[in-house]
């Protein structure tokens, strides 16, 4: 009786929970669909908000920007975080301590620091390159950078505990059936430790498209989606916003779901294989 009671109330707090998180989303869908202008009450459904989103240069534009830079710095954060998570791995035990330790900074630090500090590094390489007379200008480059750098922990503290669940042996087994290191690297290490990197990877891409803090004060003459939202909302509402953020919406929470169904497919096949 008293198990009962504790599922229905785990139940009701877990329905409150995802009714907290999820109900602002669908009311902004839901306008998104609204003839009128007004955030108060729908008068009618409506595809024009999407049709006008899809005419607007600056929003395409800074969506542009936006998915450039997320796909450049996510794929290239993904590499270095995979092979840094590797080689913290193969460290002694008080130096992969101080390495992890390190690691986390990047994590829980403000980004208001992580993006002030970044502009003044970037400031400091333009002085520099102006004492040797070259130019250096903030814009879709130092946005690059400026991705790379907070999204690469991110990545590490995804890869490192598949490392860690990683059988040590497997490794060593195919360099003693004849595979070359590199060889047992990508055909052993990396398929074993694909979801972390996959998990590395989304999140990396997930925090590129929704960053604004860091990428206000790098990016220069580049401007990225959340700048330009930043921007129209400075001025007023346009339900085009609206529109924006329930496509960002749909396609995000797609790409998680595929990524989970297939995680789940493969693990059922992993453990039919080995009861066979």
């Amino acid at each position: 009786m008293i198990e009962k009671r504790m599922n229905k109330t785990a139940r009701a707090y877990t329905t409150l929970v995802f009714i907290f998180l999820y109900l602002p989303i669908a009311v902004l869908i839901l306008f998104s669909f609204n003839q009128s202008k007004s955030r108060n009450v729908f008068t009618g459904f409506t595809l024009d908000w999407y049709k006008q989103l899809f005419h607007n240069e600056m929003i395409i534009k800074a969506l542009g920007v936006t998915l450039l830079v997320a796909a450049v710095s996510s794929i290239i954060a993904t590499i270095l975080g995979t092979a840094a998570a590797v080689g913290i791995r193969s460290m002694h035990k008080f130096s992969r301590t101080i390495i992890m330790n390190c690691t986390y900074t990047p994590v829980v630090n403000p980004e208001i620091v992580t993006g002030v500090s970044m502009l003044l590094l970037f400031v400091a390489m333009r002085t520099a390159f102006a004492a040797f007379g070259l130019e250096f200008e903030m814009g879709l480059g130092t946005l690059i950078i400026a991705h790379i750098t907070f999204n690469v922990p991110y990545v590490i503290l995804s890869v490192s505990p598949k490392l860690r669940q990683m059988d040590k042996n497997l490794y060593e087994a195919a360099l003693d059936l004849g595979c070359s290191p590199v060889q047992a690297f990508f055909k052993v290490v990396i398929p074993e430790i694909m979801p972390g990197i996959t998990t590395g990877f989304l999140m990396a891409l997930t925090y590129s498209i929704d960053d604004f803090v860091i990428s206000y004060f790098t990016s220069g003459t580049a401007q990225t989606l959340p700048i330009a939202v930043y921007s129209m909302t400075r001025r007023k509402v346009s339900p085009e916003i609206n529109a924006l953020s329930a496509i960002l919406f749909v396609v995000v929470l797609s790409i998680l779901l595929i990524m989970n169904y297939r995680d789940i497919r493969g693990e059922k096949q992993l453990a039919k294989e080995r009861r066979i």
